[in-house]
C-alpha cells in the first residue's frame, strides 16, 4: 500500500521556455532605467546589498511591480504567511498586467501551498513548476521512506529576476522570519540587488532548472481543490496592513522611488550548481565549489566567514589549519546552540571547535537574544521579536572579494543540494561586510575560546563588562546532551 501510486507523472508534452531576450529586455522600464549606466560600465554589474529585512522585502515588491514582460522566481522555501501571501498577490497583479510569471519552487519547501499554487496556475500568464517533487502531497515525509536517495537532495537556490535586467540573489527564502514580519525568531540574512551583465547568467541558469528533468508542472501533481474555494488569506489583517505601511515608509523604499539608490558598478561572477546534481548526474566540475575555488584563488591576508550552518568536516579543518599556518587571519561567525534553528547541524560543527581554535582560528557564535542596537538594526522591521538566528551565507577575502549566496559551509551544500551565489570584486562591499561583521561581534556574539585543561568557554561582551560562560550559553543541559550524542552518529554527510 505504501509503494502504490508512488510514480511521478509523465512529462510528455511539457513545453520548454526561455528567459526574455536581451533585445526585448532593454525596451522595458527596468531596461531603460539601467541602460545608460550600463553603457558606461561595460563588463561590470551594479550591486546593492540588502542587509535589513524590510529592505529585502521592499526590493522584491518593487521589482515585481516594475516588471513589464517577465518575472522568473526560484526558491527553496515559500511559506504561506503574510509575506508569502503578499508576494503571491503581487505576482497575480503582475500577471494581470500581462507579465509572464514563471515560479519554480523546491517541493519540500512548498509544503502547505498546493491550494494557493493551484489557484495561481489558473491564470494564463502564470506557470508554476515544482522541483524534485513528492508524489504523496498530504504527508510528504512518507516519500522519504521509499524514495530517500532522490528526495533528500533539494534545490536550495534563491533568485528573483525581473525582465532579465535586475535580480535578487542571496540567502533569504520567502517567509515572515526572513523579512521581519513576525514576533517569533527573525533571521539575520543577506541578499544583493544586482543589475547589469551578470543578470544574463542568472536568467540562463534559471532556464536550466526550469527545463530540467527534475522540474514538473504543478498542475500535474496538484489536484483541483474540491469546490475550488479561494485559499484563506491574511493579507487583509491589521498586522499585514501595518507591515505594508512600514515597508512603504522605509528609507530604502523612498530611495528606490526617487531613483536615489547608490549602486556599485563592479565585476560580478555567478557561481551555481548544475540541476543534474539533484539527480546525482554529471561531473563534480559542474558544481559550485570548484567554480568558487577557481574564481577566488588563494587568500593572502584574511578570511571573514559568516554561515548559519557550519560543518567543516575533517578535510575542511585541515584546509583551514593550513591557511592559518601560512599567516591568514581567519574569523568565523555561525549560530550558537541557542540561536540555531537546526540543532542536528550544530552537532556537526561542535566537535571541530577545539581543532579550529588550536589552529589559531577565531570562532564567534551569534546570540539568540537581540541584545544590541546593531543586531536589532540588521533585523529592523515591524517585528517585536527579541530573538534572532543567523541565516546569511557570505564571506570576504582580503578586503576585496565578497561571496553572497545560498551556499552553507556544510556537506549538504557541497555534495547534495544545489546552490547559487555571486562573487563580487568590490573593496567597498567588502568593507561594508567587515563593518557588519565587527558590529555583530561587538555585542551580539560570543567568542569561543580554549582555556585550561583544553576546555571551551564562551566570552560575552556586554555594556557592563565581560562575562565568561563555561557551557554553551542560553542552552539547557538536555539540549547540550542531545547535540553531543548526535555528534557521535555517522550522519555528517547528511548535514
Amino acid at each position: 500500500m505504501l509503494l502504490s501510486g508512488c510514480a511521478l507523472p509523465s512529462k510528455r508534452g511539457m513545453e520548454q521556455s526561455t528567459h526574455l531576450s536581451l533585445e526585448q529586455a532593454v525596451e522595458t522600464r527596468l531596461g531603460t532605467a539601467i541602460h545608460d549606466e550600463q553603457q558606461q560600465h561595460p563588463g561590470n554589474s551594479a550591486v546593492y546589498p540588502l542587509i535589513q529585512a524590510q529592505d529585502a522585502f521592499a526590493a522584491r515588491v518593487m521589482l515585481i511591480r516594475s516588471a513589464d514582460k517577465s518575472l522568473d522566481l526560484q526558491y527553496y522555501i515559500w511559506q504561506n504567511d503574510i509575506s508569502g501571501q503578499l508576494l503571491f498577490e503581487e505576482l497575480h497583479h503582475a500577471a494581470e498586467r500581462g507579465v509572464r510569471v514563471r515560479l519554480l519552487l523546491d517541493d519540500l519547501g512548498a509544503s502547505g501551498l498546493d491550494q494557493s499554487l493551484w489557484h495561481l496556475t489558473q491564470h494564463p500568464m502564470v506557470e508554476v513548476r515544482l522541483f524534485n517533487p513528492f508524489v504523496q502531497r498530504q504527508f510528504k515525509w512518507l516519500g522519504f521512506i521509499y524514495d530517500f536517495p532522490r528526495l533528500h537532495r533539494r534545490m536550495h537556490n534563491k533568485a528573483l529576476i525581473a525582465d532579465n535586467q535586475f535580480t535578487i540573489v542571496g540567502g533569504r527564502n520567502i517567509g515572515d522570519a526572513y523579512f521581519g514580519a513576525t514576533d517569533d525568531v527573525v533571521f539575520s540574512d543577506l541578499d544583493v540587488l544586482v543589475a547589469g551583465e551578470v543578470v544574463q547568467d542568472v536568467s540562463q541558469d534559471f532556464d536550466l532548472y526550469w527545463n530540467s528533468q527534475a522540474s514538473y508542472p504543478a498542475e500535474r501533481l496538484i489536484k483541483e481543490p474540491s469546490k475550488a474555494p479561494a485559499p484563506a488569506s491574511t493579507t487583509q489583517s491589521a498586522r499585514a496592513s501595518s507591515y505594508r505601511q512600514a515597508v512603504q515608509q522605509s528609507d530604502f523604499m523612498q530611495q528606490l522611488v526617487n531613483h536615489e539608490l547608490e549602486l556599485q558598478w563592479v565585476p560580478v561572477r555567478m557561481v551555481s550548481d548544475s540541476p543534474d546534481k539533484v539527480l546525482n548526474r554529471g561531473g563534480k566540475e559542474k558544481n559550485l565549489m570548484p567554480q568558487l575555488r577557481a574564481i577566488i584563488g588563494q587568500p593572502n591576508q584574511q578570511i571573514l566567514l559568516v554561515t548559519p550552518y557550519f560543518v567543516p568536516t575533517k578535510a575542511g579543518v585541515q584546509a583551514f589549519t593550513e591557511l592559518a599556518k601560512s599567516g591568514i587571519d581567519i574569523q568565523i561567525l555561525t549560530n550558537s546552540l541557542a540561536a540555531t534553528d537546526v540543532a542536528i547541524v550544530h552537532s556537526g560543527y561542535a566537535k571541530y571547535r577545539k581543532a579550529l581554535l588550536k589552529a589559531g582560528i577565531r570562532l564567534f557564535e551569534l546570540k539568540r537574544t537581540s541584545g544590541s542596537d546593531e543586531q536589532k538594526r540588521l533585523t529592523k522591521a515591524l517585528s517585536s521579536s527579541s530573538a534572532s538566528s543567523l541565516h546569511a551565507k557570505t564571506f570576504a577575502i582580503d578586503g576585496e572579494t565578497v561571496f553572497v549566496g545560498s551556499f552553507n559551509f556544510d556537506p549538504r551544500s557541497a555534495h547534495l543540494n544545489t546552490e547559487l551565489g555571486f562573487v563580487v570584486q568590490s573593496t567597498e562591499l567588502a568593507e561594508q561586510m567587515q563593518q557588519v561583521f565587527r558590529d555583530l561581534l561587538l555585542f551580539s556574539a560570543y567568542e569561543v575560546k580554549l582555556g585550561q585543561g583544553n576546555r571551551l568557554y564562551w566570552q560575552e561582551t556586554t555594556s557592563s563588562g565581560t562575562m565568561l560562560h563555561s557551557t554553551e550559553p542560553e542552552s539547557s543541559a538536555l539540549r547540550r546532551l542531545g547535540v553531543r550524542l548526535l555528534g557521535m552518529l555517522p550522519i555528517e554527510w547528511l548535514l
